[in-house]
Parts: structure tokens; C-alpha cells; sequence
């Protein structure tokens, strides 16, 4: 029986989270449009690693705001018919950290236009699908008293059929056997021609796994934890670690195993930042004594932060037993809020650790400084979030084709 390849282009591309989820569910690239150059190094690994031979053509590095850059698009696409478009403008004028830090100047922020190339390019090429990934506080985003959401999706419905109700767009990575709560917007939009609908490719969104604050379900799987994600890898103190270096793969878990794959006796990208010693008796005691940050200055006053610039989430252990809180590109920076659970490592994660808890792959190498590797994880969705949507589309476009 012939292999139906449905094909995608991804805009706002990233290091290619969501590439990732729709190559391992048999898509094809034509192209990816990234401005920043060392998330652009990643993906051409990756389409190396998926087989690709034409990297250097459809890995375009360039300003979606650029004019030019639709026609080095049109030529990386040529005569060929793009099935799904998918990606998401940078989020952080959306997101609640980036309306804490500098309210007025999100306001401002030319990054909440972005969508609106976006929409451009997706009314060239019109796919059957698209795809519109962004953080949940676009929800309740007002700019300059207009609520960013409804000027999204009237942008993006004059063409295609959408969901009526926001909240249904909303998923939760934890639920698809990522080992981290990630709650996500998926805008997900079928041409308005097509005998298909919206609800369709939502349904067939099926969860994998409950999450940590819902009832045991027999027909779900149950959450994977942050032990199940890394409790495996070797480890490190800080300022240790070599990338490659050996490792002895052992069955902690199903999740391990499938992230490891035919590795064989190595990871790559396990190098543990070096920390103060100040932090890293903060690390050991928030770990050994199971404590948030403001127990630990509770108990422990003699390792407050000198500033005293105290937030319950400054410092944040993430437990073994638990999936992990959301990764955030603000690893880049420091690792305070990601401290291993084993307090006899008194440490923040390495880039393999944070990599494993947004389920990408071990041979999944990241291009770049050790700063940039965790910028990129950060910001990606994760590949087992991704895979679960890209199946859906998959079965749906399929059926079509067989009708």
C-alpha cells in the first residue's frame, strides 16, 4: 500500500519542537523560517538527522517581517502543496512573567504583531491545516484596549473554520506523557472548503496520561515524573560533565528508554553549570528538607538572597515524584528555578536534563553555547505534545485522501 506524506512549512520555527512531533509522525518539511541563527544550526541537525539533504535551501534564517523573506519562501516551497502550516509568534509579550516585569513596555511590544505575518503568509499558501501555538496568557491580553485573542482569531478565521470556545484550545503537554506541566494555547484552523472539522482534529487529540491533580483514570496512563524523566542519567556535581560522555543506560523507565533509543553508551549535553556556594547550600537544604524558598529563609536565614528580592519562585526544586513545572527559556539566565530533587547533587538541571523533561529525544543535539542550548528548550513545544497533534491531522488527512 502506497505511504500517503502529508507535508508542512513551520514559521517561527525555534530549535523545531513542533517539527519534531510532525517528522516522527511521518510529515514532510519543505521549510522553516527562524530569525535566530543558532536555533537555525538546530534545525538543520535535525533535518540531517531525519534524513534531509536540502538543510541549507529550506532552513531559512530570516525576519519574517522581511518582505524578501516570502520569496525565498516561495522558492524553498516551489510547485508543491503545503498540507499544514504550524508555529507561533514569541510569546513573551503574552506571558504573565513578561506583564510582571515591564507592563507598559509590553504594551508596546512589536512582538504582538507578529501574527500578522503570520496570517500573510498563511493566506499564500493557504494549507488544509494550520496551527497557531502560543502561552495561555494571550487569553486575557489586552493591547491598547483591544483583547489581543479576538484579533487573532478574526484574523485568522476569514479563512478558516476555528472553535468557537478559547478554553477548548487549551492543552496540557503533562497529558500526552511529557514529564512537565505545560498548558499551552493550540489554535488549530481547517480551510474553510474542506469536509472537515475543527472538532474532529480536537477529538482525536487523544490524552495518553492524567495529570498529577486528577483521579487515577484505568484508560490513562499515569503522569510521567520528573524521576522517570532523568533519574537515570549519571550523576554530577557542579561544574562537572563532558558532552559526549558515558553513560550506562539503565531501565529506570518506559519514558527513559524510548528517550534514549539506540544512543548506545553516551549522552551528550549532561554539563552542570558551576554555582556559588551560597547556592549550592541553598540547592542541598531546599532538596534534603523537601522546603520552598520561603521555608528555607524560614529556617535557614543565613542563606536569604542579599537583595532581598523574595518570590516563592525565586528558588524551586523540582520533585522526583512529581513532572516538572513548566521549562522555561529563562534557564538561559540561571538555573534557580529548576534545582535537582537529589539534594546530594546540589545543582540546577543540565541542558540534557531540561531536554529530557520537554521530551526531546538524546540524539536531538542542540546547536550553540551551553546559554543558547537552554534558550531554545525553553521556548519549544515539546516533540511528544507536538507528535500528538500531528497524528490527529495525520488520521484526519488521510481519511480524506482515502475518500
Amino acid at each position: 500500500m502506497t505511504t500517503i506524506s502529508h507535508t508542512f512549512l513551520d514559521l517561527f520555527a525555534g530549535c523545531g519542537g513542533l517539527s519534531e512531533g510532525f517528522y516522527q509522525e511521518g510529515f514532510k518539511a519543505l521549510a522553516h523560517v527562524e530569525i535566530d541563527n543558532r536555533a537555525c544550526e538546530t534545525l538543520r541537525l535535525q533535518m540531517g538527522r531525519h534524513g534531509y539533504g536540502n538543510a541549507e535551501s529550506t532552513v531559512l534564517q530570516a525576519d519574517i517581517t522581511d518582505k524578501t523573506t516570502r520569496v525565498r519562501l516561495k522558492k524553498a516551497v516551489g510547485n508543491r502543496t503545503v498540507d499544514v502550516i504550524v508555529g507561533g509568534p514569541p510569546c513573551q509579550s503574552f506571558s504573565k512573567q513578561g506583564r510582571v516585569r515591564c507592563p507598559e513596555n509590553m504594551q508596546n511590544d512589536p512582538r504582538n504583531y507578529l501574527f500578522e505575518h503570520y496570517v500573510e503568509i498563511l493566506n499564500i499558501f493557504r494549507p488544509k491545516v494550520f496551527i497557531f501555538e502560543n502561552v495561555k496568557g494571550i487569553l486575557t491580553q489586552n493591547v491598547k484596549g483591544k483583547k489581543i485573542l479576538d484579533i487573532v482569531l478574526a484574523e485568522l478565521g476569514k479563512h478558516y473554520k476555528l472553535l468557537e470556545e478559547p478554553e477548548a484550545m487549551l492543552l496540557d503537554a503533562v497529558h500526552y506523557g511529557v514529564p512537565q506541566e505545560r498548558t499551552r494555547i493550540f489554535i488549530i484552523g481547517v480551510r474553510r472548503d474542506m469536509p472537515l472539522q475543527p472538532e474532529d482534529i480536537y477529538s482525536g487529540i487523544a490524552r495518553t496520561h492524567y495529570g498529577r491533580r486528577e483521579a487515577a483514570s484505568g484508560s490513562l496512563n499515569k503522569f510521567t515524573s520528573v524521576r522517570d524523566a532523568i533519574g537515570d542519567l549519571p550523576h554530577l556535581h557542579p561544574g562537572e560533565g563532558q558532552s559526549p560522555m558515558k553513560y550506562n543506560p539503565t531501565a529506570i523507565s518506559d519514558y527513559a528508554i524510548a528517550m534514549h533509543g539506540s544512543m548506545g553508551p553516551f549522552i551528550h549535553d549532561h554539563i552542570v553549570r558551576t554555582h556559588n556556594e551560597r547556592d549550592i547550600k541553598r540547592f542541598t537544604e531546599m532538596a534534603k528538607r523537601r522546603w520552598n524558598f520561603l521555608q528555607l529563609l524560614e529556617h535557614r536565614p543565613d542563606l536569604g538572597h542579599p537583595k532581598r528580592r523574595v518570590f516563592f519562585n525565586s528558588y524551586k526544586v523540582q520533585w522526583w515524584e512529581n513532572p516538572a513545572k513548566t521549562i522555561i527559556s529563562h534557564l538561559y539566565k540561571d538555573g534557580n528555578q529548576f534545582i535537582h530533587p537529589d539534594w546530594r547533587q546540589g545543582r540546577s538541571l543540565t541542558v540534557r536534563e531540561a531536554a529530557r523533561l520537554q521530551s526531546f529525544p538524546d540524539d536531538f543535539e542542540f546547536a550553540g553555547p551551553r546559554t543558547e542550548q537552554y534558550k531554545q528548550i525553553g521556548n519549544a513545544v515539546p516533540p511528544l505534545m507536538a507528535s500528538a497533534i500531528a497524528r490527529s491531522i495525520r488520521k484526519k488527512l488521510h481519511e480524506l485522501k482515502r475518500k
